[in-house]
């Protein structure tokens, strides 16, 4: 039921599907780097591929719009990890992918969505799905603007640690780029 929701996904957005292959690859890359076991590993890459399902449920012309989105479109695209943690949460093998699904857009400084959360309360893989959903967002070139050079993006990584970003995440992510655990990341 899982992979048939991330199909769906995949057909109705293709864009959205290609960042949640970017995400599931980082997130691994980073989990492996900080020393996660197979079985947290293997959640993790569930709940990577599946954290965008939610926007099944957004219009498509928010989700294709060129230029900035007006505050009730932000409104709209904020209720994506409800809506995606709505869509899984019914299915049986999805209560590993719903942390991912609902909290990856949370903030360390408890100011995220859905659910304003502070960040020693979120689950530790959404906040690892949260610093790499980031960072793939700020690389990629998106309907609404041009990606950003990866040295833009990993200044935004640090500069944002301890308010966007668990400060230990943010760190292990800046870390784990500069050793180079992340070198196939163009290819994907």
């Amino acid at each position: 039921m899982l992979a048939a929701l991330a199909s769906a996904q995949a057909a109705r957005d293709p864009s959205t599907a290609a960042h949640c292959a970017r995400v599931t690859y980082l997130a691994g890359r980073l989990a492996a780097w900080m020393g996660w076991d197979e079985a947290r590993l293997r959640q993790l890459a569930v709940g990577a591929r599946l954290h965008d399902i939610g926007k099944v449920m957004i219009s498509e012309r928010i989700l294709r719009k060129r230029g900035p989105l007006s505050p009730q479109e932000l409104d709209e695209i904020r209720t994506h990890p409800r809506a995606g943690a709505n869509l899984i949460g019914p299915v049986e093998d999805a209560e590993d992918a719903l942390p991912f699904v609902l909290y990856h857009h949370e903030r360390w400084d408890g100011r995220g969505y859905p659910t304003k959360r502070l960040g020693p309360d979120v689950p530790e893989g959404a906040r690892l799905l949260a610093v790499v959903d980031a960072f793939d967002a700020m690389t990629s070139t998106r309907p609404y603007r041009r990606a950003l050079p990866t040295f833009h993006a990993l200044a935004e990584i640090e500069r944002c640690s301890g308010t966007q970003f668990d400060p230990a995440i943010a760190s292990a992510f800046l870390q784990a780029w500069s050793a180079g655990a992340f070198a196939e990341a163009a290819a994907i």
